[in-house]
Formats: structure tokens, C-alpha cells, sequence
């Protein structure tokens, strides 16, 4: 068998083989003159529409601010800064003397909404809702491999704006969900005292 292709390139192996007629209009239509022009005023004419000089980036897309977060633990607050100006600062709780949050920078590595608990000493997991110590948002940021420290809601609300955590910040449900909103992941956190 003779693949179609092949046999159409063979005269007198098909129908397919035989020469097109050639076909010529019976009225041609004259084309016009194309007038006298330089180079210059064809490129003129045929230039799309540009911005003008001076607005070169009106039609690029707009530059997403630069979020970043700074705990200040000595104020017990963190501060959202956008493009290095404070956006807004929440009141916090961090961590209790022998359990204090560490200091250093961080980026943001976790963001879960209504998240479980696993408590470390017990290993007990507490799923999300009214009892979770977590709230209904977690903002993880730092890790040692087996345990992370981020920011989260409390039903504890009256320990927000005291050392009392385990590592953590802790904040409103209200706040950290606002805050959730703000930033992303990879979103840098500094922690400073």
C-alpha cells in the first residue's frame, strides 16, 4: 500500500496527479496608485497608536504594593507596612518568659483559614470552631521542623496586649482576619524587641 500523499505526487497515479487548471480573472480589477510618499510619512501613516513620549508606562500594569509585618514585642503590636509606610498596627499577645517569640526575619510559610489544633504536650487536635486556641486564621512564619510560630486569633481575647503565648502572636479573630487579607505567602516578617 502506497501512502495517498505519495501516489498523488506520481503522474498518472490518481486524479489527484493532474496539473490545476490555470484560472484567469475575466474583468482584472486595476489596482490603485499608491501615492507619492517618503518613507517617513508611510511610517507615520502606518504606526499604530502609541502613548505619547512622556507617558511610556500608562499602559503597564500597575506595581502591587510591597507588603511587610514588623512585631514589635516590647510594644505588643505588629505593624502592616505597605511600600515602607504603616498601613495600620494591631495590639498582640507573644510569648511568656521561657517561651518567648524569636527575634529575627522571617517570611510568611503558612496561611490556613479555620485551622486545627494540635496540642504539643498531649498531641489532642482540636478541630476549627469556637474551642480551637487558634482562632479562625493562622499565619505560620517560623519553624524548627517540628514546631511553627505565627500569628492567630484566641478566644482568650483578654490575654492580647500581655506576654502569654507559647511563641505565638496571638490576636483578635477580628484582626488576624483582616490581616489574613493583607498579606500572602512569602510575605516578609521581621520580629524585633
Amino acid at each position: 500500500m502506497v501512502p495517498a500523499a505519495i501516489a498523488a505526487s506520481v503522474p498518472g497515479s490518481s486524479p489527484a496527479a493532474r496539473p490545476a487548471q490555470s484560472v484567469r480573472p475575466t474583468n482584472p480589477t486595476p489596482t490603485p496608485s499608491a501615492p507619492n510618499l517618503s518613507v517617513e510619512q508611510l511610517a507615520i501613516i502606518t504606526t499604530p497608536d502609541l502613548p505619547s513620549l512622556g507617558t511610556p508606562d500608562r499602559f503597564l500594569p500597575k506595581p502591587q504594593p510591597q507588603m511587610r509585618l514588623v512585631i514589635r514585642l516590647g510594644a505588643r503590636r505588629v505593624y502592616v507596612y505597605e511600600n515602607d509606610r504603616v498601613k495600620t498596627s494591631f495590639p498582640v499577645a507573644v510569648g511568656r518568659p521561657g517561651w518567648e517569640t524569636p527575634t529575627g526575619n522571617y517570611h510568611v510559610l503558612q496561611m490556613i483559614q479555620n485551622p486545627a489544633w494540635q496540642n504539643p504536650f498531649t498531641g489532642e487536635v482540636i478541630p476549627s470552631g469556637r474551642e480551637n486556641p487558634l482562632g479562625t486564621r493562622w499565619i505560620g512564619f517560623w519553624t524548627d521542623g517540628n514546631n511553627y510560630i505565627g500569628f492567630h486569633g484566641t478566644p482568650n481575647e483578654e490575654s492580647v496586649g500581655t506576654p502569654a503565648s507559647h511563641g505565638c502572636i496571638r490576636m483578635f479573630d477580628r484582626d488576624v482576619q483582616r490581616l489574613f487579607e493583607m498579606v500572602a505567602l512569602g510575605t516578609p516578617v521581621s520580629v524585633v524587641p
